[in-house]
């Protein structure tokens, strides 16, 4: 079946298919790490019981995410021995090590504490149980710290030699993982992380508000989101301009891909808004530009002359119709979620954050944007190194183990079949679970359990849980 295929091409494929499924649950439980530390914080202080239903009812989601990123996190360092042996054995001594310290530190400590977070409230203590939550959020972002040192070396590799059997060895441990795109990866994946993890809460919020149930819980969820996606948005443009700006000093063939950018620009390059880029014919067909804005925004002169592909080798240019694209649907979406902001904004200082129809549509809709987004930013970070494995210094042609093309096609196909059948029930349990509002006991508001009867809470419950 998978004779005629190039079995490079579908090792590629597996990986990225595997990686698309997997991104997606850190870059929420990232996010919802801190939110659940947020709210367990808030209820700690303020003592507002609707803080701490809050915090029950995400964090059986979290846990979900959680344990469907680990699964599918495990199913991929499996291939670094099945499909890319050669990757492994030249890079093992610089890669290995990083990701063993992933699990020795971020793993464990997320583990370890996990348990207390989610059951341990009444048997610890409240003191003891807000540090494990405080743990399991540092664990989440220092196994993100540690996955994008391994990322970020292979983009721009420094602190390491090749000994006499070709591998790479490290010489300098803090060059290795502090290398020169590290701090603007990390930040900008955490910040994305914490947008999805906003957009996803919000939904959630708008989702109820649009079916009527304005009650405290969807109040304060609403207002959470919406306040941390006016902060981080702009936060993250700016990052996503500095990384950008990074990434032109080392790697620019990347950036002219994103740019569309086939001919050099001696005297200022537009910048290509859309069009459909042609890699054959080494043009953009249709292109609808802005003179010299690219170079006003890569070098902050009008006239700053900028290389193009025309001065790469065919085989060494990426994808550039991926690239190209993945990179206009990420800054399409960034905006969106700037603008999603900033309207929630306006209709804060109104007085109408919580009675706008079309604000709450709007969020509803932007709901899967973050999820979207990552997978767009990591198609461009991923897509655009090509044809490298390690940037300038190992091809992916010379990365892949000896193995043919119906073995990795048969594999391939396996993981399609179960990670639809097993991810898709997990996500549509999810989605059921947020669709459903946390419980209220009697020991939370007066009046016993009126959610169960289908009795809104009125003006008095809201103003015993501070509104």
């Amino acid at each position: 079946m998978f004779e005629n295929f190039d079995a490079i091409l579908l090792a590629r494929m597996q990986f990225a298919f595997t990686v698309a499924f997997h991104i997606v649950f850190p870059a929420f439980s990232i996010g919802l790490a801190s939110y659940l530390a947020v709210l367990l914080g808030l209820w700690l202080k303020t003592g507002r019981p609707v803080f701490l239903r809050l915090f029950d009812f995400w964090k059986t989601i979290f846990a979900l995410s959680f344990a469907m990123g680990v699964v599918s996190g495990i199913v991929m360092s499996y291939q670094f021995g099945t499909n890319w042996s050669a990757f492994s054995d030249k890079a093992g001594p610089v890669i290995g090590p990083l990701m063993g310290y992933e699990v020795l530190t971020a793993f464990f400590l997320e583990a370890g504490f996990l348990g207390i977070m989610l059951f341990g409230r009444e048997r610890v203590g409240r003191g003891l149980h807000f540090f494990a939550t405080l743990m399991v959020a540092g664990g989440t972002l220092l196994s993100a710290t540690w996955i994008l040192a391994v990322n970020s070396w292979m983009q721009t590799p420094q602190g390491f030699a090749i000994n006499e059997v070709g591998q790479f060895v490290p010489v300098d441990w803090w060059a290795v993982i502090f290398n020169p795109s590290f701090p603007y990866r990390l930040v900008h994946m955490v910040l994305a992380a914490y947008l999805t993890t906003s957009l996803v809460v919000g939904a959630v919020a708008a989702w109820h508000k649009l079916r009527g149930r304005d009650w405290p819980e969807v109040h304060t969820m609403f207002t959470m989101a919406m306040g941390m996606l006016v902060v981080v948005a702009p936060l993250q443009i700016l990052m996503g301009d500095l990384h950008g700006l990074n990434t032109l000093e080392h790697q620019p063939v990347k950036v002219m891909a994103m740019e569309g950018h086939f001919q050099s620009h001696p005297d200022g390059a537009p910048l290509i808004l859309f069009g459909l880029p042609d890699r054959a014919a080494q043009t953009v067909h249709w292109a609808v530009e802005i003179p010299k804005l690219s170079s006003l925004i890569l070098k902050h002169d009008l006239n700053a002359p900028l290389d193009g592909l025309d001065t790469v080798a065919r085989e060494l240019q990426p994808p550039v119709e991926i690239v190209f694209w993945s990179f206009r649907i990420m800054v399409a979406l960034g905006f969106a979620m700037l603008g999603l902001g900033l309207w929630a904004l306006v209709a804060a200082l109104r007085g109408r954050l919580h009675d706008s129809p079309w604000l709450h549509r709007a969020a509803l809709v932007m709901g899967p944007a973050g999820f979207v987004a990552v997978l767009a930013g990591w198609i461009t970070t991923e897509v655009g190194r090509q044809p490298w494995t390690i940037h300038g210094q190992m091809l992916t042609a010379d990365s892949a183990s000896p193995i043919s093309a119906p073995a990795v096609g048969a594999s391939l196909v396996a993981f399609i079949v179960v990670y639809f059948a097993i991810f898709a029930a997990g996500a549509v349990y999810i989605l059921r679970l947020m669709g459903r509002l946390p419980e209220v006991k009697d020991k939370d508001l007066t009046g016993g359990p009126l959610r169960s009867a289908g009795i809104t809470p009125g003006p008095a419950m809201e103003a015993q849980d501070g509104h």
